[in-house]
Order: C-alpha cells, then structure tokens, then sequence
C-alpha cells in the first residue's frame, strides 16, 4: 500500500514521492514552549542568590496564587506531579489491599503510585471520543476493595465529570483528577481540577503550565491536605494548625509529627515555585491564543465538507468545555476513509510535507510486562496481584477500545502562536495528503 496522487485530472505529487513540500521551512517560535522572559529569569537568579532553594515560603505564595487560579482551598507544592497524585492517593486514604480504577491508557505516573501505598491499579476502558475513561466501564470493575477513581483529562479534553461523580457517590468511593495534560481546562463551564475530591497537577517541562519540573495538589477537602502534608511535606509539621480540634485529629496516629510517614520528601525546590509564579501571571492569555490557533486548525480541516480520515478531538463548540493549553494534542484517524491507509503510513506522509505529525498515545498500560510479571517486592509474584485477593490483571482484548488507539489517532501540530499564515501551511499539508492519496 502507498500513498500517490490522484484528484480528478489533475496531479499534485507528494513530497514523499519526490513532489514538493507543504512547509518548506518552519518557524521554529511557532512550536518552542514555555514561553520564557527576563522576569522569568529575574525571579529564578533571586532564588539562587539568596540561597533559598530548599525552604518553603515561595512556595506557600506560589500555592495561594495557584489556588486562586484554579478556584481550590488547600494547594500544596510538590517535586513533580507523580509525587502530588502519590499524596493525594494517600490524601484520600488509599492503603494496603487497596484497589484504584483508573485509565491504562496514560503514562504510568498516573497509575502505578498505588504500588507504593500497597494498592493494586485497576484498570478500565476510554471512551472513544473524549479518549478518557469510560464511565461505562468503572462500575463494572467496583468491588468492595475499591478505594478511589482516578482519571486523566487525556490530552486535555475533559473527561465526563458528571458520569464519574454519580458512580463515586453511589458507591462511596473518592475521585483523583489527574490534571496533568489539562492545566485551564474547563468541563462545562468549571476549572478541571475543583470537581473531583481533589487533583494532582504535574507542571514538568513539557506540559501546558510549566514550573520548571514540579507538581501541584489541589483539593477543598481539609483532611485530604492534611494527609497530603502528613505523608512528604515533613517541615510544615502542626505550625500552620490553629484549631485546636483540628490539631488533635492530625496529630493522632503520627499525623503531622515532624517526619514524613513514609520517609519521602515532597516539597517543590523553590526556583521552581519562583519560576511558577511569573509563568501564571500569563498563563490564561498564553493558552487561550493556544486555543485560537489549535482551533483554527481544526476548523480549516473540517471546513469545505471536511478532511477524510480525519475528525478533532476536542469538546463541542457549545459545551461550555475546552482543551486548556491543549498537552500533547491528538486527532482522531479513520483509515477507512482512506483505503484502509495505515496510520503510520498517514504520519510519514504528512511528515515529508512538513506537516509536523506523529503518533501521539501511550502503549496500554495493561500490557506492559511490569503492570503482569513485574515483582517490585520480592514477593514471589507480580506486585500488581501481591496487595489484593484476586488477580486483577487484565490480559489482550480485555480493554478494546484502549488497545485499538494506537492505529486510530495521531499527534497534531501544537501550535503556541495564533499566526494565520503559518497554521494555513500545516493545515494544507494535511488535507493533501488526505486527499490525494491512492492504494496500489
């Protein structure tokens, strides 16, 4: 099978075939994030030169700001966002024999934390469409050993809130919202982040916000914060504590004694917080010329009748959602618009024109060798069954829909810049390759 070029009489020849490229150069400030100033640099050279990269009170403000921004009572910095879901894992009580239901098809600092806690990753499916966990498919896998959901706003498109609050309610288990691919998200009109019982938020070098390498917990819940600290954030102890009720309830079973209960130490270095801080004070308007732009190319791809094989994926226009920054955007592909096109064979295609494509999603965690055979422990069996009762362990063609998005989606272009002239470019290289295709 190869990609030709055919549209009625007339030929255009792909660049893979030797035609010429789409974008013939590309502008690099289109592409490179974050964006980064003086004041960045100001901030971060203050931190150094004081000496202050491992106190904390930068990032008490870095936390007050943040939670201003999301719209949460209790934020609490951390070294990276695998350690802010650990904490809020352990925020909600996730413990020994413990079961967590979340997606396997997301990078494994959303699942395999549980570990450490000695709970078991439960995984379900995702819905097609959003590309986020399916409702449908949690409350299949509930069990009496099942503690919390945690879901990904995947690539940040929200995932259905509402679905996933009622089947935790119903069940008294708490939701984690991984919020890591959907900083400035919003699902129906509210900040993905404040709908769950609370949220954990990487702020890595890549992702839509970025503080350097860090991580956020979020959460209106008190004790959830307060278990939160107790667990990594040893230095904070009872001094911030001014109810006495309340500091009687922390202090029990060790609760804000002074060590890390599990001898992990969390906090965010303090050039990160520092680095953080300047960065949110731009941040809405930097991604919401994020949004103009990737929304632009989506409408030119599915203006004029639309682009075989192709379809965004992004929240209707009306709901009141939105993408955030829009982390690590995808598209959905439908081969069999195209001939049965493989997708690897679309990403070389577009890639010779220029067009900037790849493949975008993760391996299901399911069916990594470490989530079935993997004895972290010493256990004599894989540490995924060592904690629970049952082998939870879900084998090929157990989640469908996960396994299948490997061949029907894509990485798009991430543009950083609202630039007309430039999107049309990406936009055309795209189209050509979908329509002026052929099998032989």
């Amino acid at each position: 099978m190869a990609i030709g070029a055919t549209m009625g009489t007339r030929k255009e020849k792909l660049a893979i075939h030797g035609g010429p490229k789409t974008v013939e150069q590309e502008r690099k400030e289109l592409f490179h994030w974050p964006i980064m100033t003086e004041e960045d640099e100001r901030a971060v050279i203050a931190v150094l030169r004081a000496g202050k990269c491992s106190e904390i009170e930068i990032n008490r403000e870095f936390e007050k700001e943040w939670g201003a921004y999301l719209g949460t009572k209790y934020n609490l910095a951390h070294c990276n966002g695998t350690c802010s879901l650990l904490s809020a894992m352990y925020g909600v009580g996730v413990g020994r024999g413990d079961e967590v239901i979340g997606p396997s098809l997301v990078y494994w600092g959303g699942a395999m934390q549980a570990f450490v806690l000695g709970a078991t990753p439960v995984f379900a499916d995702i819905d097609p469409q959003t590309l986020c966990i399916d409702p449908n498919d949690i409350e299949k896998r509930i069990t009496k050993r099942t503690k919390a959901i945690i879901l990904v706003h995947q690539y940040g498109h929200p995932a259905d809130m509402d679905a996933i609050m009622a089947i935790a309610r119903r069940h008294g288990i708490k939701v984690i919202e991984d919020v890591s691919h959907a900083q400035g998200s919003l699902y129906k009109g509210r900040m993905c982040g404040t709908l769950g019982d609370v949220a954990g938020i990487s702020m890595m070098g890549g992702k839509s916000f970025v503080a350097g390498e860090g991580g956020m917990l979020s959460t209106n819940d008190r004790m959830i914060y307060e278990r939160a600290v107790a667990l990594c954030h040893y230095e904070r102890a009872l001094t911030d504590i001014t109810d006495p009720k309340l500091r009687a309830v922390v202090a029990a079973d060790g609760f804000r004694s002074g060590l890390p209960l599990l001898g992990i130490k969390g906090r965010m270095n303090q050039t990160c917080s520092a680095f953080g801080r300047v960065q949110l004070k731009y941040f809405q308007s930097r991604i919401e010329e994020i949004q103009r732009a990737m929304n632009r190319f989506w409408d030119l791809l599915e203006g004029g009748g639309g682009t075989p094989g192709l379809r965004p994926h992004r929240p209707a226009k009306d709901s009141g959602s939105t993408m955030g920054g829009w982390y690590n955007p995808v598209g959905h592909y439908v081969p069999e618009e195209l001939g049965g096109l493989p997708v690897g064979k679309f990403i070389e295609a577009v890639d010779a024109e220029g067009g900037r494509c790849g493949r975008g999603v993760n391996f299901p965690l399911h069916l990594h060798p470490v989530l079935n055979v993997g004895d972290a422990f010493g256990d004599g069996k894989p540490t995924r069954v060592a904690f629970t009762n049952r082998d939870v362990r879900e084998g090929k063609g157990s989640l469908p829909a996960s396994e299948a998005l490997g061949e029907r989606a894509l990485g798009i272009p991430w543009f950083k810049h609202d630039w007309p002239e430039e999107i049309e470019k990406y936009a055309a290289a795209w189209k050509k390759v979908a329509e002026h295709f052929r099998t032989k």
